[in-house]
């Protein structure tokens, strides 16, 4: 898979990042070198493989679930940019 400049535009403009044309093509081939390294780990054969958390056997330390203090929703919201009454709003960015 490799995208194209109108592509990395696109991207730019859902990240909100400022992209100028000189920068288009630095990125695309950036992006395609990512892409293709991806394709690349794809190839590996990792049937049977255990995930691991670290280099060196060790157990994973696990604590209680339990419910501690909350805050209500009108706290957490209060320090939202934008909300309307318990949510968030924010801007739409998919088409």
């Amino acid at each position: 898979m490799s995208v194209d400049q109108e592509q990395v535009r696109r991207i730019a403009r859902l990240a909100r990042i400022a992209v100028s044309d000189e920068e288009v093509p630095r990125l695309q081939n950036e992006l395609n070198a990512m892409l293709g390294f991806v394709a690349q780990l794809q190839k590996i054969p990792v049937d049977g493989v255990e995930p691991m958390t670290s280099v060196i056997p060790m157990r994973m330390k696990w604590r209680v679930d339990e419910v501690r203090g909350q805050a209500g929703a009108d706290i957490i919201v209060a320090n939202a940019p934008a909300g309307e009454g318990h949510f968030f709003s924010v801007p739409k960015v998919i088409e």
